[in-house]
């Protein structure tokens, strides 16, 4: 990173640490108006507290901390602008739920419902409305040459010809490219009748770097043909501090993702299908999962007692049903739920295969004989799912996550599903999922396998809160229940 992306880059972190004081002092504006006004010693007397003062640094930290974990101080760059509006949202929705969670824990009491709506619409909109007004800014710049990036292709195959079709397209990314290196093979002169400069052949390519201007090279050659002479590539821009871009796709996967990791201190190239593997993702979407799942418990206790009450006086049996559930990798754990069914539902099932009304790996008929007739509200209510909030703070499920699936359901994979489909195992499972709020039990088998693969894809914590949010209609209409 050079001196002058450090400064930008640092002056934007005090930016948005300011935005956000200014947006913490004017959300309480209503506070103050509604209890009347206060002497300038008061005020002062009020804002010196060291207790406060420490809590609003340690917050200013969570903020900092936030922002960094949503990649807000990268370069954005390659970014699309919905997908850095989308990790603003997330991160400043999350940095008000800390205020929020903070304010119940230490009784801040500028901290209303009216102040974190305030707070959240004013640090939202500021922050997207700065970030578009300097993206916008150094669009505006890189069109016209200015903050530009000169780049050289090592490879003129499809790919690479794509590729730089594809940068063209995008004047806004301030790419220039310088053009491209390759030996002489069979399809080279089918690439010269594109018009595209040839500047080097791959012997002479060391020469042209040290006396070009070559910020960035992108590595597009076939792996495995060219390793000894991409890995000498490597070096040569390694040892001139050139940024060194490769197609990692070297098995043709069609949904896999890359990234490197470390692993027993090599840096390697990891492959998966999944946007839920990053290590600071993770961690806060189980930090959410648990303040979340705490909070819900302590405030649904109510709600649970009477529950436990009603199962047990309505019908003969534990109140709680425990089963065996496959989780992330497969991996078994014990699935918590209210108890809906009468005692030997397991036993009657084999009775009731053949009225199965759902195709695929899963069973479900719309008038089970043995669901109770208070099992039946608490399921049109998913009250009875309101235990798994204790397999959310466990760690075994997530709030958001595919459903976990019974023993018997996976046993029928072979029979109703392919291999991509068991991808769905390569998440820890969850309460809710876009199959909850797109219909429930009512949606094919197939479709909520797709609904599933889709959430991994596309796995951002943003689409976590979505979905949350959206879960709480879908329960209250009671659609699909079953």
């Amino acid at each position: 990173m050079g001196i002058n992306r450090k400064v930008f880059s640092n002056g934007f972190k005090v930016f948005d640490l300011l935005l956000m004081v200014c947006a913490f002092g004017v959300s309480t504006l209503p506070l103050f108006h509604r209890v009347g006004r206060f002497s300038l010693a008061e005020f002062f007397e009020m804002r010196i507290k060291l207790a406060n003062l420490l809590l609003f640094c340690i917050f200013l930290l969570v903020w900092h901390f936030l922002f960094t974990v949503f990649g807000l101080y990268r370069s954005m760059r390659l970014s699309s602008r919905w997908e850095e509006v989308r990790e603003i949202c997330g991160a400043t929705t999350l940095g008000t739920i800390v205020i929020a969670a903070a304010a119940l824990t230490f009784r801040i009491w500028v901290v209303s419902r009216v102040f974190l709506l305030l707070f959240w619409v004013l640090t939202t909109s500021m922050v997207i409305l700065s970030r578009m007004v300097i993206r916008a800014a150094l669009s505006y710049a890189r069109r016209h040459g200015r903050n530009t990036r000169n780049l050289l292709v090592i490879g003129t195959n499809a790919r690479a010809m794509t590729l730089v079709q594809r940068i063209q397209g995008k004047p806004d990314l301030g790419y220039r490219i310088l053009g491209f290196a390759d030996e002489q093979w069979d399809g080279l002169d089918e690439f010269k009748k594109q018009g595209y400069p040839l500047v080097a052949d791959l012997e002479t390519l060391p020469a042209y770097v040290r006396r070009n201007v070559v910020d960035e090279i992108v590595l597009a050659l076939p792996i495995r043909s060219f390793h000894t002479l991409a890995s000498r590539i490597a070096w040569v821009c390694e040892q001139q501090g050139i940024i060194v871009r490769f197609m990692p796709n070297i098995f043709d996967l069609k949904e896999a993702k890359h990234r490197a990791d470390e692993f027993g201190g090599d840096e390697q190239l990891v492959s998966h299908d999944s946007t839920i593997t990053d290590a600071w993702g993770l961690a806060v979407k189980r930090a959410i999962d648990i303040v979340i799942s705490a909070a819900a418990i302590i405030f649904l206790a109510p709600v649970m007692i009477i529950t436990a009450v009603m199962v047990k006086l309505t019908a003969p049996g534990p109140i709680f049903f425990i089963q065996k559930r496959l989780g992330r990798n497969k991996r078994m754990f014990d699935i918590f739920k209210f108890r809906t069914m009468v005692v030997d539902a397991e036993k009657r099932l084999k009775d009731l295969e053949d009225k199965n009304e759902a195709d695929g790996a899963v069973f479900k008929i719309k008038n089970d004989p043995r669901i109770t007739p208070l099992g039946r509200f608490l399921r049109k209510t998913s009250i009875d799912e309101l235990p798994q909030l204790f397999n959310v703070l466990k760690g075994d499920m997530s709030l958001v996550g595919p459903r976990p699936l019974q023993v018997r359901d996976y046993e029928l994979f072979d029979t109703f599903c392919e291999d991509w489909q068991r991808r769905r195992f390569s998440v820890r499972p969850g309460i809710t999922c876009l199959w909850q709020i797109m219909g429930r039990s009512s949606i094919p088998f197939e479709k909520w396998m797709e609904l599933d693969l889709q959430y991994i894809r596309t796995w951002s914590l943003w689409l976590d809160l979505e979905i949350l949010a959206k879960t709480v209609p879908a329960v209250l209409r009671g659609s699909g229940a079953a």
